[in-house]
């Protein structure tokens, strides 16, 4: 039996992550003199993770992560024109509308008339409470917890606080790194639902994922039948 479900957020419940690709891609068009746009994406997603440390993650932390990679590809050359487009392109992006995977609505819904539900997510504070509150899945959690990393220690201290031991704990998200294997790591039972953007950074390998059981889904709209196959196995 499960007491707690929890759901990542961005690229489970909502679209994220080509959003950040198509600001990538912008960034691309705008250094393309200077290097190809494959250089220019590798070398953007090198700043990120060394920037990750300093900044977390979200959109602020990604915006300041272009900019760093703009003066460093065109040797400070950059302008200010050109870097006042770059902090537009992450305005843009915290100014996208939220859009639901198919099945999340439906699926969120029936599942708060018989389980408790929260969100475990990371990124800026203010701009994943902006995403909730757009999204119109609020009053179906009971909260969201957002943490700078997922780890099974950071899952360890949302169970104390629920005082929910982790055999009765189920994670839910797109991230075998993050929303996955630390769950497992601790006693709890997790369900990987792949998205087609999930985040290079997120990648694990395929040896590291054989070693560890949990659950596979091809979309959320088939979470409510499988909890009820589940429960009656």
């Amino acid at each position: 039996m499960i007491d707690l479900i929890a759901f990542d957020a961005d690229d489970t419940l909502w679209e994220n992550e080509n959003y950040y690709k198509e600001a990538e891609q912008k960034l691309a068009g705008l250094l393309v003199e200077y290097h190809a746009r494959e250089f220019i994406v590798e070398e953007l997603l090198k700043t990120e993770i060394r920037n990750i440390a300093a900044y977390g993650y979200g959109i602020k932390s990604f915006t300041l992560s272009m900019i760093e990679t703009a003066i460093e590809l065109t040797g400070g050359k950059i302008t200010a024109a050109q870097i006042q487009k770059i902090i537009g392109f992450g305005k843009e992006m915290i100014a996208t509308d939220v859009v639901l995977l198919d099945g999340v609505w439906e699926t969120i819904q029936a599942l708060s008339s018989s389980h408790t539900l929260i969100i475990i997510t990371k990124g800026d504070l203010l701009d994943q409470e902006r995403k909730v509150a757009r999204s119109g899945l609020g009053d179906y959690f009971k909260s969201v917890e957002v943490v700078s990393e997922k780890t099974s220690e950071s899952y360890a201290r949302i169970l104390a606080k629920y005082d929910i031991a982790p055999k009765l704990f189920l994670m839910i998200g797109n991230s075998l790194k993050s929303d996955v294997l630390p769950v497992i790591a601790i006693g709890g039972a997790a369900i990987h639902i792949p998205n087609s953007t999930t985040w290079a950074h997120e990648a694990v390998s395929e040896e590291e994922s054989r070693k560890n059981n949990y659950y596979e889904l091809d979309h959320l709209g088939q979470l409510p039948e499988f909890l009820n196959k589940l429960s009656e196995r």
